[in-house]
């Protein structure tokens, strides 16, 4: 565990709590981890889970399917983010979506009710994991008020535009990368992938953006 502590450090669930601290919670919570391989899903669709999991390694999809077998992609885990924690807390609310990994993974499982029950010293670094907790539930919140907000476009298009704006936003600079293959991104946005190839190609032919695989460029 001692490798992943730099990492741990950095993420905004451990923020302001120092290695040596880290250490010595990583075994009050419980923690356990766990290596999924390509394809693998940490949590399923109908699940009860009692753990916050967090990325070490790889890269999970949250992804939802209906009954026909479409996929919808609600959100990408990148190394250090969070997942699964809402309904840990909710305890007795199944899980609704699946969490897959896309890449072969390494997840860190905490135990909720031990991260939400201050021991009986009240560790100072152990309030700070609460209030950090609520935190990241806060930004998740404010992530899908975005992503509600691209998703309530009329048109393929706006949807596009939508997006990579906010993705230009989040990058500071008119040239950026996304987290998405196209396909990936045609489930993200809830288009056809077809579609949604011809729309950026339109795009780029008229002057609106440049594009190389899953990096844009915007034009003024």
């Amino acid at each position: 565990m001692k490798k992943y502590l730099p990492l741990l450090k950095e993420t905004s669930l451990f923020y302001g709590i120092t290695e040596q601290e880290m250490e010595s919670m990583l075994h009050c919570l419980s923690a356990a981890r766990s290596s999924y391989q390509k394809g693998q899903s940490v949590f399923r669709r109908g699940d009860y889970i009692t753990s916050a999991a967090l990325l070490l390694e790889g890269c999970i999809h949250i992804q939802k399917e209906d009954y026909w077998g479409n996929l919808s992609i609600l959100r990408e885990i990148a190394e250090g983010e969070v997942f699964g924690e809402v309904y840990a807390c909710l305890g007795k609310e199944k899980m609704q979506n699946n969490a897959v990994a896309v890449k072969d993974s390494m997840v860190l499982f905490l135990d909720i009710s031990k991260v939400l029950a201050v021991c009986s010293s009240a560790c100072p670094f152990h309030q700070r994991l609460i209030r950090n907790l609520l935190s990241v539930m806060a930004l998740k919140n404010r992530a899908l008020t975005q992503k509600l907000e691209h998703m309530s476009q009329r048109t393929t298009r706006e949807k596009l535009r939508s997006y990579l704006s906010e993705q230009s936003l989040k990058a500071g600079s008119p040239s950026f990368s996304i987290p998405f293959n196209r396909q990936q991104l045609a489930d993200y946005l809830s288009v056809d992938r077809s579609a949604m190839s011809n729309e950026l190609c339109k795009m780029r032919d008229e002057g609106i953006l440049a594009f190389d695989r899953n990096h844009f460029e915007l034009k003024s």
